[in-house]
């Protein structure tokens, strides 16, 4: 991967993911509809996060298994 931290040039990171939920509905039921990528710097900690898709599948998965 080519990265470099846009605060301390660094170029080692960790990525993760993360879910959240968005809307009143979502949050009543718990419901994670949101889906992220985190890329953070191994030296500073400055952290980025990317929008990703999710799946209707794994919502309706998600609802059943709260």
């Amino acid at each position: 991967m080519n990265y470099k931290c846009p605060k301390c040039l660094n170029a080692s990171c960790e990525i993760d993911r993360m879910q959240a939920t968005g809307g009143l509905f979502s949050k009543l039921f718990n419901i994670q509809n949101k889906s992220f990528t985190s890329v953070t710097c191994k030296k500073c900690t400055y952290t980025e996060f990317f929008k990703t898709k999710t799946s209707r599948i794994s919502n309706i998965f998600d609802f059943f298994t709260n």
